[in-house]
């Protein structure tokens, strides 16, 4: 009977429970929400709460494994020795940042809200022919397109390519108004060598970004803690970047230089291609003590666009009726851009909590394009050698603009243990002056056209000279409420706030409500579920502002002090669901949304020179779905492919007909590979094939864009081999880290994309559309070192 007994006590000693608890924290001492707490023997997983708290009831035995993993952090292992009773752990997470040839492989956090982290190391060694790492990593993300590999600027979700708001460091930045192609923009404001954070939203964004319709982009620059560098030269230009720490100063110096002359010689059209572009950065940080900071930002830029154009010839059509357009130029363009930005901030740290920051920026830019090209052309059917018409048309411009844009912004940051606020005041002053005169003239077959039998008419031309000043005053709020249900079975992330704009041109008020919400669902930690819901606006700005008049044949652009601003209503569905496959970690995101058009302003794209109505006389309506599929499809490496749907539709002047940007699908794919048994060579391949967008004949109405472009497709594809590198990464001494070489294959099938049309008309009054190719396949050799 003992020895029975005995052995019941000691089965029952074996089988007893005991409770885990404790608190998970990261290096700073903040609790770590939603970590997974598990022991995989016993089948057991929790959570942490809000508090970074958990407890968890598992079997005693001589050993029991609990493992503590967040995404963003790495894993950490705890084994204990015949635990009783009640056990409590205090558990610290260091950040995951893991390094492989060069390339920080970063597991992204969990995404509670509808903006989400990109990291710019994926796109900085990837073939590029624009030089804009940060706006090419943008391009390839769902929701997102562009029709020019020149070009840093992008369409989101339907959105115009003004419908876009960017910061950096808190502070809105603008670009060059008078672009209208992307060979004559050169370089972004963003240095992609001094970024650190990239936050990027297709919708449904919070209160603290600007009145735009579509999207908003949040840049963070780096502060280096210590002293680092890197050189970077190419075919295509180069790069140098100069970082310097301190415990009270850092300072961080970025110049790039880029030329595409051996680029656009793929063009159609042959000349003298001389596109210079320089652009120089400095931001520096100064804090004296733990209460106070101070930051300046700095960026002088200049892009200088040369053309003197000789000869063109280009076919299309079908392989049953293909024509041949000749051309033979005279003349040449000649445009400079040249911006200056600056801003200052103050920040006071109340406490660990709580912030004051106060914000100068001002932004100066003085543009001209002028042009004066003269082409003789012949139209000609190639299986037949028909002459289908001969012409000369002439093009002229005259376009000066000088902009100021300064604001004064203050900011408060007010963090508790479930809440986050935020409020901003920001007063804007605006100073534009435009003087603008175009013209284009045709003569087909000897008559000028269009002809009225009593007057010769030019088929277009433009007179503008207007100035404005104005004065625009923003106010936002903003809450993230991070709480749980009663039995803390779900998490929820809330932000909330309201949005308030000023502008004294058109004397608008306008209100902007925003909401989102993020479930972290209890019946599987793994999933995210997130939605979102707000009004938004488009402010208008000078693009929107130019009405225009035609008087005896001149059409005039005048502003219009009646204009308002667009109005869009954002709906938004989302999951999120991670995932490991082959112990790889990946990321599906599925998301849904719907866009309320009003008030809309229509316009029309050529290249990527948006030109509007200026008046409110449209309505319409954007739907879609966009997925995307993130992780290690090779170990260590990150990769991604997206795939896109969407419908659009405006209603306009009693017509129902398609949104300029009514792209209806699209796919990209970011890849990287390295050879086997080896970090040295690296592969990168971009793809990107997506449809075409409406478009007409030049200088008519919106309704008349019934044609549509082929589908743009690209695939870039890089070849880099790490020729040295040095041993210990760690090391902090100044010295030589890593040299990469590499060769990169630019539009490798060689496939004709087309972004714009020329139209010419025949000598029975038909008129044709002349695809104006991009670039063609260009090889291009890069090498970079790292200090």
């Amino acid at each position: 009977m003992l020895i029975l007994h005995s052995t019941l006590f000691i089965l029952h000693s074996a089988a007893q429970d005991f409770v885990l608890t404790g608190r998970v924290m990261d290096e700073q001492g903040n609790p770590v929400e939603l970590c997974t707490v598990s022991c995989l023997k016993q089948a057991k997983v929790t959570m942490t709460n809000l508090k970074g708290e958990f407890s968890l009831s598992l079997s005693s035995a001589d050993s029991v494994v609990v493992r503590f993993s967040m995404i963003g952090y790495k894993a950490k292992t705890r084994v204990l020795r015949r635990p009783r009773g009640r056990q409590n752990l205090q558990i610290t997470l260091y950040e995951d940042n893991q390094e492989l040839a060069g390339v920080t492989i970063t597991e992204q956090k969990r995404q509670t809200s509808t903006t989400q982290e990109l990291d710019v190391k994926d796109a900085k060694q990837a073939p590029s022919a624009s030089g804009n790492a940060v706006e090419e990593l943008i391009q390839q993300q769902a929701g997102v397109s562009t029709h020019s590999e020149l070009s840093s600027q992008y369409n989101v979700r339907g959105g115009s390519f003004d419908e876009n708001s960017v910061y950096i460091n808190n502070v809105e930045v603008y670009r060059p108004f008078l672009v209208r192609s992307g060979q004559q923009e050169g370089l972004s404001i963003i240095n992609p060598d001094m970024v650190e954070k990239i936050a990027f939203s297709t919708g449904g964004y919070e209160a603290k970004y600007g009145d735009k319709m579509s999207s908003a982009l949040d840049i963070t620059y780096h502060r280096p803690t210590r002293t680092e560098a890197s050189l970077s030269a190419s075919l295509m230009g180069g790069s140098a970047y100069l970082g310097i720490g301190g415990k009270k100063f850092t300072w961080s110096n970025g110049f790039r230089y880029k030329q595409t002359k051996a680029l656009l010689k793929t063009f159609d059209t042959t000349g003298e291609y001389d596109p210079q572009f320089i652009d120089y950065q400095t931001y520096m940080t100064f804090t004296p003590n733990k209460r106070w900071q101070m930051e300046f930002i700095g960026d002088i830029s200049q892009s200088k666009y040369n053309f003197y154009p000789t000869d063109r010839e280009t076919t299309f059509g079908t392989q049953e009726n293909l024509k041949a357009f000749k051309v033979y130029f005279d003349g040449q363009e000649k445009d400079l851009f040249r911006t200056y930005f600056g801003t200052l901030t103050l920040r006071r740290i109340i406490s660990d909590k709580a912030t004051v920051s106060l914000i100068g920026s001002a932004f100066h830019t003085k543009e001209q394009e002028t042009y004066d090209i003269q082409g003789q052309y012949w139209l000609s059917q190639t299986e037949t050698q028909e002459n289908m018409g001969v012409g000369t048309y002439m093009e002229y411009a005259r376009n000066y603009l000088t902009a100021n844009v300064a604001s004064l912004k203050l900011m408060l940051d007010r963090k508790t243990r479930h809440h986050a606020i935020q409020t901003g005041l920001t007063v804007k002053w605006e100073h534009i002056k435009e003087n603008s005169r175009e013209y284009e003239m045709r003569d087909s077959s000897g008559y000028v056209m269009p002809h009225t039998g009593n007057s010769l008419n030019m088929i277009y031309t433009l007179a503008a000279k207007n100035e404005f000043h104005a004065r625009r005053v923003e106010f936002y709020i903003q809450d993230t409420w991070k709480f749980a249900s009663p039995l803390e079975t779900n998490f929820y992330t809330l932000n909330y706030g309201v949005r308030f704009a000023n502008w004294s041109f058109n004397k608008e008020s306008i209100v902007s409500p925003r909401a989102s919400l993020s479930v972290v669902p209890y019946w599987n930690s793994d999933v995210t579920l997130r939605f979102a819901a707000g009004l938004y606006y488009q402010s208008p700005f000078f693009k929107e502002l130019k009405d225009t008049t035609t008087i005896g044949g001149v059409t005039y652009a005048t502003l219009n002090k009646k204009i308002k601003s667009q109005q869009s209503i954002h709906l938004i569905a989302a999951m999120d669901y991670r995932f490991k496959a082959g112990g790889r970690p990946y990321k599906f995101t599925a998301e849904a949304y719907y866009k309320i058009l009003s008030n809309l302003i229509p316009y029309s794209v050529n290249n990527v020179k948006v030109t509007y109505n200026g008046l409110n006389e449209a309505t319409g309506h954007i739907a879609g779905v966009d997925f995307k599929l993130y992780g290690e499809f090779v170990p260590g490496t990150d990769s991604w492919i997206t795939f896109s749907l969407m419908s659009t539709g405006m209603k306009y002047r009693g017509e129902s007909i398609p949104l300029p940007t009514d792209q209806r699908y699209a796919i990209n794919l970011f890849f990287t590979d390295y050879f086997p048994g080896t970090d040295r060579w690296r592969m990168t391949l971009k793809l990107a094939y997506a449809d075409g967008l409406p478009f007409g004949p030049p200088h008519t109405d919106n309704a008349r864009q019934h044609f549509r472009a082929p589908a743009y497709q690209r695939v870039d594809i890089g070849m880099s081999y790490r020729a040295y590198k040095r041993e210990n990464q760690q090391v902090k001494k100044f010295c030589l880290r890593n040299i990469w070489l590499a060769v990169d294959c630019l539009n490798l099938l060689g496939h004709s994309n087309v972004n714009s049309y020329y139209w010419v008309t025949d000598v029975t009054n038909h008129q044709y559309a002349v695809p104006n190719y991009l670039t063609g396949r260009q090889l291009n050799a890069r090498l970079t070192m790292e200090f």
